[in-house]
């Protein structure tokens, strides 16, 4: 019994690395409403539909210009990188290669 245990336990734990895919969030893509925006501090909160707000900070080097967009704006925000899901945080770092765009209603 308690060889079993332990063949369990390491399937539980090294499997994962077997399958990266299941692991590894791909790029993401938010739409929605902005509801906060500091373009000198490089700040955007969008919520989305589901009601979800989205904080994001702009590195300087990603190339993003909050000042062409306004409060209540909708727009599409990807990340264009994968993003590990435990990696996900409360304000994600936009970088080069990240797009904020105005999206259609």
């Amino acid at each position: 019994m308690p060889a079993r245990i332990i063949v369990f336990f390491l399937v539980a734990v090294f499997a994962p690395g077997l399958f990266p895919g299941t692991v590894v969030a791909e790029e993401r893509t938010v739409v929605g409403t902005i509801v906060r925006l500091d373009p000198a501090g490089g700040v955007l909160v969008v919520k989305d539909a589901a009601g979800a707000s989205w904080s994001y900070k702009v590195a300087a080097d990603a190339g993003i210009d909050l000042s062409a967009f306004r409060r209540g704006d909708r727009v599409k925000v990807s990340i264009g990188r994968a993003t590990p899901l435990n990696m996900i945080t409360a304000a994600d770092l936009l970088r080069k290669g990240d797009r904020v765009e105005k999206a259609p209603y």
